[in-house]
């Protein structure tokens, strides 16, 4: 089995990776869930406070001090950018519940895994001094609050 080495993520682009990692935390809370057969609408209330509370921010620090770094026309932005359109069509859909938290844990999975091995290498292979300054005056590391409401997933 080969042995992968861990990366190396700039100091500036780490809470945006510890971001992330809250990311890949929704998605087992939601495979947990429905090993559990917990309601979905218990899912998608936790899910809907987790988009509107943690993600569009983190959307939204990407596509304005990240992906501009590569530009739009990059092919990694654009997928980036098309992944978060599909994402967010996801978690504000209201209809076949099941189904999209489903899509929701795999997709939003595939995603973080995507920009944690190429886009943000690229981007830390590329971006100035500066523009990780800008980085990281404008994200720190601040404690994930979790919602605590309705723990489905214990």
């Amino acid at each position: 089995m080969k042995q992968t080495k861990p990366l190396k993520r700039d100091k500036a682009l780490q809470p945006v990776s510890h971001d992330h990692h809250q990311g890949l935390l929704l998605c087992w809370k939601i495979r947990k869930g429905i090993s559990k057969n917990v309601a979905p609408e218990r899912m998608k209330n936790y899910t809907n406070w987790f988009f509107k509370t943690h993600l569009i921010p983190h959307f939204e620090l990407e596509e304005s001090l990240l992906f501009p770094i590569l530009g739009n026309d990059h092919e990694l932005i654009k997928k980036a950018l098309a992944e978060h359109r599909r994402l967010k069509r996801l978690f504000e859909a209201k209809i076949n519940l099941i189904e999209n938290l489903s899509l929701i844990e795999e997709e939003l999975e595939q995603h973080i895994r995507f920009e944690e091995r190429i886009l943000f290498q690229e981007i830390q292979n590329l971006a100035t001094a500066t523009e990780l300054d800008l980085v990281a005056q404008n994200h720190t590391n601040e404690k994930f609050l979790e919602n605590t409401e309705d723990e489905f997933w214990k």
